[in-house]
C-alpha cells in the first residue's frame, strides 16, 4: 500500500488549486469541492456531446474530457471491470466452475474480488491510477459504479466487504482533491454513508423504484436522478411534479447516446419546474 499512498498524495499535490474555502463550497475544508446545491445534470456514459442550456453539472467516463466551466463527474466502476479492460485473474470473483464471475446484466463486466482486507488493497491500487487520473483531466468529483455488486456475487462477496471498500475508494479520491459519490444501492443505511464518507449520491431510476427518499433523506439536494424514457412511471411532467423526485432528475435515453446520434433523448426537471411550484 506505500506505492498507493505515495501515487495519490503526490497527485493531490498537483491537483489542489488556488480557490478560496469560500468559493469551493462545503468541502473546501477537506481540500474538494462538493457537487452544487442547484446543480441541473447531464448523464454522457454513452459519449460526450455538447451539454444542453442551464447544464451546470455533467457526468463523463473517466476516459473523456471534463467540460471546462462545469462541475464535471467522473465515472469509475469501483467494483467491476470496465469492458476491454484486463484485470489479474487472482482478482476476480470466481463462479463455481472456476471462471470469472459476471454480472448477468453486463456481460463484458466481471465482478472484482474484494472479499478480504488484502484482495481490497491489491485492487485499490489499480484503481488509485484511474482516480488519480480523473482528477489530473480536470473532473471535481467521482462516482463509483456497482457498489452492490456484492448482490449478484452468489454469496463469494457480503455487504460488509462493499462498504469496506467503498470507504477506501472515498479517501482514494478525498487524498485527490475529488469529491465521491455514492452511486445506486439504497440498501445503505446513513450509518454507513456517513462512516463511507460519500458527499452526495447518484441514484438510476429511484422514482420508477420508489426509492427517492432513501437518497434524499440522507444528501438532500444533492442527488443526481436518471430517469429512462423506455420505463417510466407516468409522465415525464408527473414526474418532476412528484414531491419525493430529487430536483436534479434527468430524462435519457436507455444507451445514454450521444446528442448527434438516433436514439437520443434529453429532458429534465428543471425545464418541468413551474408544475411543481
Amino acid at each position: 500500500m506505500q506505492s498507493t499512498r505515495t501515487l495519490v498524495a503526490a497527485t493531490l499535490i498537483l491537483c489542489t488549486g488556488t480557490a478560496t474555502a469560500a468559493e469551493q463550497g462545503p468541502g473546501a475544508a477537506r481540500g474538494f469541492e462538493t457537487l452544487p446545491s442547484d446543480a441541473i445534470a447531464d448523464y454522457q456514459l454513452g459519449g460526450a456531446y455538447n451539454p444542453p442550456a442551464r447544464t451546470n453539472v455533467v457526468v463523463r467516463d473517466s476516459t473523456a474530457a471534463p467540460v471546462r466551466g462545469l462541475y464535471n463527474i467522473c465515472y469509475v466502476n469501483g467494483f467491476q471491470t470496465q469492458p476491454g479492460i484486463a484485470w489479474p485473474p487472482e482478482l476476480l470473483v470466481k463462479n463455481s466452475k472456476g471462471k470469472p464471475l459476471v454480472d448477468p446484466d453486463w456481460p463484458d463486466e466481471h465482478l472484482l474480488d474484494i472479499s478480504s482486507e488484502k484482495l481490497r488493497a491489491a485492487v485499490l491500487k489499480r484503481l488509485a491510477t484511474t482516480i488519480s487520473g480523473c482528477a489530473r483531466s480536470g473532473f471535481n468529483a467521482v462516482e463509483f459504479d456497482n457498489l452492490d455488486s456484492f448482490t449478484r456475487s452468489k454469496g463469494a462477496l457480503r455487504h460488509e466487504d462493499a462498504v469496506a471498500f467503498a470507504t477506501s475508494l472515498v479517501r482514494a479520491a478525498h487524498n485527490v482533491g475529488l469529491a465521491a459519490g455514492q452511486k445506486n444501492t439504497p440498501q445503505l443505511s446513513d450509518r454507513e454513508r456517513r462512516r463511507i464518507g460519500f458527499d452526495f449520491a447518484v441514484s438510476e431510476e429511484c422514482h420508477r423504484y420508489d426509492e427517492c427518499s432513501k437518497y434524499t433523506r440522507f444528501y438532500g439536494d444533492r442527488v443526481i436522478n436518471i430517469e429512462y424514457v423506455d420505463d417510466l412511471r407516468g409522465r415525464f411532467a408527473d414526474i418532476c411534479a412528484d414531491a419525493a423526485t430529487p430536483r436534479d432528475t434527468v430524462l435519457r435515453d436507455r444507451d445514454l447516446k450521444p446528442a448527434q446520434h438516433g436514439g437520443y433523448h434529453h429532458d429534465h426537471c428543471v425545464e418541468h419546474r413551474s408544475v411543481r411550484q
